[in-house]
């Protein structure tokens, strides 16, 4: 195949096809006397095998991934796609989380807010697991601020800043971006947008989950360009006792 036919089956650019090969993604290319690349089947099932990874896990590991089959280091190429897989399940798992622990604060009342009831920096960085320093982020930012109880006392949380801090929390958890919060959190105290939320929280999901299938393809065409795993000595003796 010519550098535009590998072009046209991966869906991308000749000048993209020439960086897959300079960075090793694809193997070396075979030259013609006039010095033409000629590539096969080998090069086009690299190409596709990327550019799926690098969907599933980003440029960077993809390109580490297809390093490691080209070199046949298999053990590494698959420590490293069961690294990919296992992050995705983590964000899956702290996504379902979010979306029921968002699904849990939107339905608690704030009523009968009483001074004895708020809490300190501190006390509230235990509560939720995170540090000191990430709620004076948030406060920076105007997404959770704590009050005075009294002119001269010092700034406490009150319980309907401790709801919006766990809120933040989960959305943070899930993906939201400090801007998105921005304007989203104003919103949540007025109206409680719970719809938008729950919405970005699918969408969330759905790319989770195309992140997940483009590893699928990305794996199934590795699977080509590797040799067979070979049995290991107690399979095969097992085998032949067989």
């Amino acid at each position: 195949m010519r550098t535009i036919d590998v072009a046209r089956h991966a869906g991308c650019s000749v000048q993209q096809v020439r960086n897959l090969e300079r960075d090793g993604v694809l193997p070396p290319a075979t030259r013609t006397s006039t010095g033409y690349r000629i590539y096969d089947e080998a090069h086009l099932r690299s190409a596709l095998a990327y550019r799926a990874l690098a969907d599933g896990t980003g440029p960077v590991e993809a390109k580490r991934i297809m390093h490691a089959a080209h070199a046949h280091l298999i053990s590494d190429l698959l420590a490293l796609l069961d690294a990919a897989h296992a992050r995705l399940d983590t964000e899956r798992r702290e996504l379902k989380l979010a979306r029921e622990a968002a699904a849990t604060v939107s339905e608690e009342p704030i009523d009968d807010v009483r001074p004895s009831d708020t809490m300190s920096i501190s006390e509230l960085a235990v509560a939720l697991g995170v540090r000191p320093s990430t709620l004076r982020h948030w406060d920076a930012e105007g997404l959770v601020v704590p009050r005075r109880a009294s002119p001269r006392g010092p700034r406490r949380y009150f319980p309907d800043d401790v709801r919006d801090a766990r809120i933040v929390h989960q959305l943070r958890m899930a993906g939201y971006r400090i801007a998105p919060l921005q304007a989203l959190m104003p919103e949540l105290r007025r109206t409680r947008r719970w719809d938008e939320v729950m919405t970005t929280l699918a969408a969330r999901d759905a790319r989770i989950d195309a992140r997940s299938r483009a590893l699928l393809d990305g794996a199934a065409a590795l699977s080509t360009l590797i040799p067979p795993t070979r049995a290991t000595s107690r399979e095969a003796a097992v085998g032949t006792q067989a």
